[in-house]
């Protein structure tokens, strides 16, 4: 795999946090961590920011890509709101994660627990031209669920 220099700041406080980090030497995602003060309950169909500990200095022409662990979407209901979440190359801010709770019952999140994966996506900018006209294709305009379920 391609790998691309991140440059990545603690949060002060979070030094005991782990920075992201692969669980397996083809994953593609780095699973997050909470850096929570205290223990954060999430109540089914509730959502809550929790933050990660740390910023990063992406490159230019690159985005991080922030999306649910499928572990914790099948055993506990957990996603993200906003999935993927992009964070863009400007900027420096704390990564933060909208868990949101589909589950049945409430979820807790610990400090230090992994609550998300990150990957690291190269991002091309789109360039729009005007016309009159479209080519046409076998779908054409026919929209949602066009092709069967």
């Amino acid at each position: 795999m391609e790998k691309v220099q991140i440059k990545i700041k603690k949060i002060p406080g979070c030094e005991d946090v782990p920075l992201p980090a692969y669980m397996s030497e083809w994953a593609a995602g780095m699973d997050l961590y909470a850096a929570v003060k205290e223990q954060v309950e999430v109540l089914p169909g509730d959502w809550v920011a929790i933050p990660t500990g740390f910023s990063m200095a992406l490159p230019l022409g690159f985005e991080a890509q922030i999306r649910p662990r499928s572990g914790l979407s099948l055993r506990c209901g957990i996603s993200l709101m906003n999935s993927p979440g992009t964070i863009d190359a400007d900027y420096r801010g704390e990564v933060r994660v909208i868990v949101v709770n589909h589950g049945k019952g409430p979820f807790f999140i610990t400090r230090g627990d992994r609550i998300a994966q990150m990957t690291i996506q190269r991002v091309y900018t789109g360039c729009f031209e005007v016309v009159e006209e479209l080519s046409d294709t076998e779908r054409s305009g026919r929209g949602f669920g066009h092709t069967g379920i």
